[in-house]
């Protein structure tokens, strides 16, 4: 098969031809139809810290057609279209039995989605619904990390709600929360260049992260946020979100800064604000996501930005890294062009 394949910190990926996989007990094969390129990706291959092993081929936001299952696989069958979470656990611990294998002790990445062919994990697949696009399935793993924080968030119907960072986790957020019963939404962004997008997502108004800032987020939404959701990552938006957040509000952390990020714990005391921090999915989660889509809430379509073959990709991931305006570039192992 073909793939592109991590080389090194901050150096292009290379297209190179690899064996084909064959699925182990409990897992899959997949021929990748599509595979969404996540902020991790870019992170993992930058030379932070946290790197992906050199000659690895990542791409964790995928979809694609069962060609091969391995033994004890009971849940899919060759020719049906899948997606699955990125990860595998034991099968066996509580977090395991309850779908959430990011919090068993032996969690082991499942990437490769920017190959032609890759593992999965099986119990942790969907079979999605025949209605939905090639777009749809590789859209379930980034709109399920925005439907676990609204959740988490515990939105009160009617809520008056405030979305830090317009990229795609933000704009998942502003998806559920919209569907979830949401009142007022608003987007906070340092650039409106997703202005547009955000809107169609479902906020009712986009404010720039700029002086004033605060005096225009209260007045859109007739009042303090009740729930601010940082989206961004960013240093200083923990804090951010804790200036704006109402006395007695919540704030929601998906944004995933990995450098030090302080507050000032005395306004947030002041407030009796709680914080939580929201880590990926479930499988129920992502399985409402394919659901959603089928039922023909679709609004997320709009966020793919671009499909590139394989052969392109390399050099459309440098531009990224490099800070190219794209909301979500799919790549499309088998296009010729």
């Amino acid at each position: 098969m073909r793939a592109a394949v991590f080389k090194g910190a901050g150096t292009p990926l290379v297209v190179e031809t690899l064996r084909d996989p064959e699925p182990r007990a409990g897992e899959a094969v997949i021929k990748v139809q599509r595979c969404g390129v996540c902020g991790t990706d870019l992170h993992m291959t930058s030379g932070h810290g946290n790197d992906a092993p050199t000659d690895s081929v990542i791409g964790h936001e995928y979809c694609g057609e069962v060609v091969a299952v391995g033994a004890g696989v009971e849940n899919l069958k060759v020719g049906q279209f899948v997606t699955a979470m990125p990860v595998a656990g034991c099968g066996h611990c509580t977090p395991c039995l309850a779908g959430y294998p990011m919090a068993c002790f032996q969690m082991q990445g499942v990437v490769g989605g920017f190959g032609e062919y890759m593992r999965i994990a099986a119990p942790g697949s969907i079979i999605l619904p025949q209605s939905l696009s090639l777009a749809d399935g590789a859209l379930v793993e980034p709109l399920a990390v925005g439907l676990r924080g609204v959740r988490l968030g515990a939105m009160q119907p009617g809520a008056r709600v405030a979305v830090l960072g317009a990229g795609s986790i933000g704009l998942s957020v502003i998806y559920w929360a919209r569907l979830l019963g949401a009142g007022k939404i608003v987007a906070i962004s340092r650039s409106e260049r997703r202005a547009d997008l955000a809107m169609q997502m479902g906020a009712q108004s986009f404010e720039a992260l700029s002086e004033g800032e605060t005096e225009r987020v209260f007045a859109a939404l007739g009042g303090m946020p009740e729930i601010v959701f940082e989206c961004a990552g960013a240093v200083g938006m923990t804090q951010k979100a804790v200036d704006l957040v109402g006395p007695g509000g919540t704030v929601v952390s998906l944004g995933f800064c990995t450098a030090p990020d302080p507050i000032l714990p005395s306004l947030a005391t002041w407030k009796q604000v709680t914080m939580k921090f929201s880590f990926a999915y479930d499988l129920r989660e992502f399985q409402h996501c394919a659901d959603t889509l089928a039922a023909g809430h679709v609004e997320p379509r709009a966020m793919v930005s671009r499909i590139v073959a394989l052969d392109a990709f390399p050099d459309v991931f440098e531009s990224l890294r490099a800070g190219a305006n794209e909301t979500k570039i799919h790549v499309d192992p088998w296009s010729a062009a």
